[in-house]
This record gives structure tokens, sequence and C-alpha cells, in this order.
């Protein structure tokens, strides 16, 4: 079968037929109305003057409207451009520049974001579609089954944006075959299958709702259930009302649901979902489970283990092994020259799986010239092949010529009781660089966090400057949902000092 999105779809009506396939708190759909809709909504999109190569900007929460909307698009060749909600005009022209979009599907507002465009700067767009415009959209299917027998494997699929925590956001181009070979080789490490009912809150803006979400159930003939705006009470009837078995959201969002849970019936949930919504004896030990290791360039996870199983004791506190398809080295950072086991550098990816470019860079800018992308995290392999993350070499600082790694202070700090989130970067002064935490959680105390720090790791990593949160939607993010370093040190410059 061939691995575009068309083939797929038709494939996945013919297998699960009325099974549902998404669903949110106010609509559903099943495969094999999946199938018949978005054939009919892409000829009707067809009609308006969308064909194979366009691009196609969506602005819109989660939903089953989103998904309809996004299979018509890709099942005739054109090309998905997800764009956050969160995005301020100003940013939103700026990835309509970046990925040429010339069809724009939006919603008016959401949670109190508009989205104006100002079409002066914006050249290459042709038409702007309200939501409902486009999904009133209908045609009869035979212009679809001509066009899409005509779309490619290696055809562009999505551009997907990704950015730091400073500097212009990325427009990364993934082809069919890309992204569902990469959202296939991950699903038996996020446990899912045709028998998983899959909550899934981020955004599918997000590779972590488009991927894991969307392809994740498409893939493995699951239902994926979602909601626009995630709250405890909302959530909770979602998984109770729809038995939800797989819970993959955010860990902090977890924790909360967790508190206000009361009698509600879980049951349904199964190993692999977040543990805090599991009972104790279901929680594995600290370290005992692999953290997926992903990115936008690799449309997900690209290296992992089975989420409800332990990996080998020597293995605990890694990101586990590399999937089929996914050649990974660990090169110095500075010389470029591959590193033996044991020693760590920069992480590069190469394979199948990996983005096909970058929007408006030469191939020659975005991968190394035997093929690899740098990927810019730091980690090392062990004489098994696990792959231990060590942070960014852009957020790897010095403290007294010594080298500090982030995400090593945020691993100590996350393992301590009470704590459910901790963000950790330097913060300059005249003379030097400081260690700085931010932390959320419940009943903290800076003396305690800083004693029970200096006893998992050296001396000069214990953060000097700290900032206590109760609620982890105070850390500051930018429009991608990344956390903002430079935010995060304006916090803690006016936090606490030992």
């Amino acid at each position: 079968m061939p691995e575009t999105i068309d083939a797929l779809v038709r494939a996945q009506a013919g297998l699960f037929g009325p099974k549902p396939m998404v669903i949110d708190p106010v609509d559903r759909i099943g495969y094999t109305e999946l199938e018949s809709s978005t054939a009919e909504l892409a000829a009707g999109l067809l009609a308006a003057g969308m064909t194979k190569g366009s691009r196609v900007g969506l602005i819109m929460p989660n939903g089953v409207a989103w998904v309809r909307l996004a299979i018509a698009v890709m099942r005739v060749g054109a090309v998905l451009v997800p764009l956050s909600t969160l995005l301020r005009p100003g940013e939103l022209t700026g990835q309509l520049r970046m990925a040429s979009v010339q069809f724009l599907i939006a919603v008016d507002e959401f949670r109190g974001h508009r989205y104006p465009v100002d079409r002066d700067q914006l050249p290459a767009l042709r038409v702007i579609w309200k939501a409902d415009e486009a999904l009133a959209f209908n045609g009869t299917r035979g212009a679809t089954d001509a066009l899409a027998a005509r779309v490619r494997e290696s055809d562009p699929m999505v551009v997907m944006f990704t950015s730091g925590s400073s500097g212009p956001p990325k427009g990364t181009v993934h082809s069919h075959r890309n992204a569902l070979c990469a959202v296939r080789s991950g699903l038996e490490a996020r446990c899912v299958d045709a028998g998983t009912r899959l909550y899934l809150p981020m955004p599918f803006f997000w590779v972590g709702g488009f991927g894991a979400g969307i392809l994740s159930a498409l893939l493995a003939g699951a239902t994926l259930v979602t909601e626009p705006s995630p709250g405890p009470a909302s959530t909770l009837d979602l998984l109770q009302r729809e038995r939800v078995t797989l819970f993959r959201g955010w860990p902090e969002q977890a924790e909360a649901l967790a508190r206000h849970a009361g009698t509600a019936d879980l049951s349904a949930l199964q190993p692999g979902s977040l543990e805090a919504l599991l009972p104790a004896h279901l929680h594995a030990r600290p370290g005992a489970r692999a953290s997926l290791l992903g990115m936008t360039e690799s449309f997900g996870p690209y290296c992992g283990y089975r989420a409800d199983t332990d990996m080998p004791h020597s293995a605990w506190g890694s990101c586990g092994q590399p999937f089929d398809g996914m050649d990974l080295r660990i090169v110095d950072s500075e010389t470029g020259g591959p590193l033996p086991r044991g020693e760590t550098g920069e992480i590069q990816i190469r394979g199948p799986h990996v983005m096909r470019g970058i929007c408006r860079r030469s191939r020659e800018q975005v991968f190394t010239a035997d093929g690899y992308y740098p990927t810019g995290d730091l980690g090392y392999l062990d004489a098994d092949g696990f792959l231990f993350h060590r942070g960014r070499s852009d957020d790897m600082f010095k403290v007294r010529g010594a080298t500090v790694y982030p995400g090593e202070v945020q691993r100590a700090l996350r393992s301590l009781p009470g704590v459910r989130a901790a963000y950790v970067v330097n913060v300059p002064d005249d003379r030097a660089n400081q260690v700085g935490a931010v932390v959320v959680g419940d009943g903290l105390s800076v003396e305690s966090l800083r004693a029970a720090t200096r006893a998992a790791i050296s001396s000069f990593k214990v953060p000097t400057l700290w900032r206590l949160l109760g609620d982890d939607e105070a850390i500051p993010r930018g429009a991608t949902g990344k956390v903002d370093n430079t935010a995060l040190r304006t916090m803690l410059r006016k936090g606490v000092r030992p």
C-alpha cells in the first residue's frame, strides 16, 4: 500500500468501518464517515480553487472539524500548514509568509485570540475562508479520486512550525512517507494499537498533537479523544464517558486531574498512561521508564522504549533506543567528529523518517554533507545503544569553568517529592553565570530543594537562584508552547537567593 494519507484513509475505512476515529466533547466521526466525508469535502475545496501542491493554512482548536479539514487537504496532495491558535498578528504574518500559504482557513476567535491578516504583506495568499465556510464545501468524489491517484509518497504533506525559546520559527517540510513512517515507528513505544482509546489534549498544530494524536490513531485503527480547551471537569468527564484506556497528555495536567478526580472512575486507564492517574501499584520506579525523545524535525519521537515496561537497570534515566529506521550518531559539538560510546556530544539523526527540509533553506544549510541533521541536543549512547539526553547545546553553559547541562539539573529536581515540574537556565550577572531554577509543586521550600539537589548532583550544578510556583500555567511560553527562557531569567532575577 502506498504511504499516502489517501491510501491510509481508504484502507482503514475498509478495516474499521463505523468505529469512532475521533471524538470531541460535542462530535464524533467513524472511519467510514471520515473517508466519505473528507472525499466530498476535498472535492468542494478543489472546486473552490485548491489543488495539488497548494499551501493551506489551518487555524482552529482541536476537534473533529480540524481532523476533517486536515485529511481533506492532504488526501489530494495539497500541503497542510497547521498554525498555532496562540499566534499574535505579527507572528501569524511571519509564518504565513515563511510557508508561502495560498489558502487560509481560520476561526474568527479562540480563547481571546483573533487572527487578523495583513494581505498587503502576503503576496502568495489568495483566499481566506472562515472555518464554517470551508467545512460547508462539498462536491462529488470523482475529482478527489482522480487527483488523489496522482499523489506520491515523496510529495510534501505538511509544514510543521517549530522554534526554540528564541529566534525565528522554522517551517519543517514533511512528505507523506516520512511522516507516516515516523509515526508508525513509535506506535509500540507509545502503546497505541487498534484497541486503544487515546486521550490527547495537545494542540493539533504541534507535532505532539498531529503526529502522536491524529496520525497515531489513524495508523493503528485506534480512537482519539480530544477537546479544544482542557479543564479538570471536562477532561474527567471525557475520560469516564469514553472509557479512555491511554492518557498521553502533559504530566502537569495529569497531576492536576489526580487532585480533582475524587470518585471519578478511571479504571479503564492502562499502563503506559501518565502515572499520576494510575493506581499506585502500577507506578514504575523513578527512571525505570524511558522519556521518549523527539522533535518536530523528526516528526515526533525517534527514540524510546515501551511506555508500560521497565528498561534494563543499566539504562534507567535514558530515552530508550533509536526506533527502527533511525540512524543516530554522537559527534563533537565543535569539530563534528564522531565520539565513542559513553561520551557526551551533539546528537545527529538521519533516515527516511526525518523531515525533507526547512522552508527557505537549502539542503546544505540544513543537513551535513553525509545527510545527518544536527539536532542541537546533547547526549551519549551507552554500550547497549540506549540514549541518555543531556540537554541542548545552546542551553549548555559554564559555571566557574565547569559545564552545566540544564537537563541534568531538571531531572534531579523532578525526581524530588512534591515537584511537578522544573525548568533550569543560566542567569548571567556582571561576573559569571548562575544556575537558576523555576520549580512547580506543593509544599516546597528552597532550603529542602537545595539540600536534596546537593545530595544528587555536584555542588556547582545546584541552583543559586530559585523561583517557586504552585501552578505550571505561570510558566512563560512562546506561541509554539515552548518555554521562554528569556522570560524565565527575568523571573529568576526577582526570585529567591540562598
